[in-house]
């Protein structure tokens, strides 16, 4: 899972605000329901030492939250100086409404709320164009405006008489539908090299369906799915498409997390390409060597690694187990402990890293940490021995 849209966090002089919050509309307003939900935060969020200022900036974004969206919620990051730095919305309403103030954002919560989405492009087509409608990871302030193209070509009707001169027309009204699936393709070809969706949804009329599929590029066509059901005409069952839609969606995110635990479990197999324990993931971290964080997904608030600290510099991969550690890595001012959640995150987005939440179980991480790497040297932890880092834990019972 990507996890570029924390880049805004990276560098920024705390202290942060975050704010978990359940923004479903319902039959009151928006202003009315969302003041009600977000009183009993904010109060939390002053008695921690939150300015008024910035209660009142994160208020101001809430009350702004989409309108129609149905069941939903919202986690935001700010800070006094900067305003709102994130600003997501999530699939789901957080099942503990709560606002926390300190020196670090609590980055793990809202990366597992990122976690259930999949960025996806909609195309819906007939034989005159189409509506292209994303979404992309919740992030409100990044999302593409819906699209609607118009092929161009208005012969589009066919006849069934069965004479010379309306099988002309019919030919015309072929080659009208074909010019505007191309049109429509190459839109979808260019929204997909601009916004890198994970999912491309093809849905429509049957014979426009095809037609774009077969003008689109390799590489929208190796994202594509085809899902029955939806329509550009009003009236359409739109309960149903919007059920195998989001059906898909969750198939794609399966097969997100699916490669990244096949590759991890294969690296632990040959004890090649991938670590495990706290200790030797903080090392592959400060080496760069991170393909993608692994996380079980009980890793929550009073688990073990949550009460655990790491030491970290100005600079996301200067992350240690002790505070001379850093030191080694060039840090002179600024070295403090962060909780290790935060450090891991922040060092994983400082190298490109992705982060996959897993099923608790469903590989082996000690202390609920792993990581697939992208490339191995002599100095990388081995799974197979003892590393310096002296945690008899990793050293597997062999039955």
């Amino acid at each position: 899972m990507k996890i570029d849209w924390l880049r805004p966090l990276l560098g920024e002089p705390g202290p942060f605000a975050t704010v978990y919050l359940d923004a479903t509309p319902s039959r009151e307003s928006t202003d009315r329901e969302i003041g009600s939900r977000w009183r009993s935060v904010r109060r939390s969020l002053e008695s921690q030492g939150a300015p008024p200022g910035l209660c009142d900036t994160l208020e101001e974004a809430l009350r702004s939250s989409a309108r129609g969206v149905g069941v939903h919620g919202r986690v935001l990051v700010a800070t006094e100086e900067a305003g709102i730095l994130v600003d997501r919305v999530l699939s789901e309403p957080p099942a503990v409404q709560h606002g926390e103030y300190g020196p670090v954002p609590y980055l793990i919560q809202a990366a597992r709320a990122a976690d259930e989405t999949v960025d996806h492009l909609v195309v819906t087509v007939d034989r005159q164009g189409a509506d292209l409608t994303w979404s992309v990871g919740g992030e409100r302030a990044n999302q593409p405006e819906p699209l609607t193209v118009e092929g161009g070509h208005d012969d589009i009707t066919k006849v069934k008489t069965g004479s010379l001169n309306d099988r002309r027309l019919d030919a015309r009204a072929e080659d009208s539908w074909e010019r505007n699936a191309e049109a429509v393709a190459a839109e979808v070809d260019r929204q997909v090299a601009e916004h890198r969706p994970e999912l491309v949804v093809l849905t429509g009329e049957g014979r426009s369906v095809g037609l774009v599929r077969g003008a689109l590029s390799k590489r929208s066509v190796d994202l594509l799915v085809e899902v029955p059901g939806g329509s550009r005409s009003a009236g359409a069952k739109d309960s149903v498409f919007a059920q195998r839609l989001a059906d898909e969606v969750e198939a794609c995110r399966a097969r997100r997390r699916a490669v990244v635990v096949d590759a991890y479990r294969e690296g632990q197999g040959r004890a090649d390409g991938s670590v495990t324990a706290l200790a030797d993931v903080v090392t592959v971290l400060q080496r760069g060597q991170v393909r993608e964080l692994i996380l079980s997904d009980e890793l929550r608030s009073g688990s073990e690694i949550d009460g655990t600290e790491v030491w970290v510099g100005p600079e996301p991969l200067q992350i240690g187990s002790d505070r001379a550690s850093v030191v080694a890595l060039g840090a002179d001012d600024g070295v403090h402990p962060l909780p290790a959640s935060v450090a891991l995150v922040r060092a994983a987005l400082g190298q490109d890293a992705g982060l996959t939440f897993v099923p608790a179980g469903s590989v082996e991480l000690v202390d609920g940490v792993g990581a697939l790497l992208r490339w191995t040297d002599a100095g990388t932890p081995s799974e197979s021995a003892p590393t310096m880092s002296g945690d008899q834990r990793r050293l597997r019972d062999v039955v």
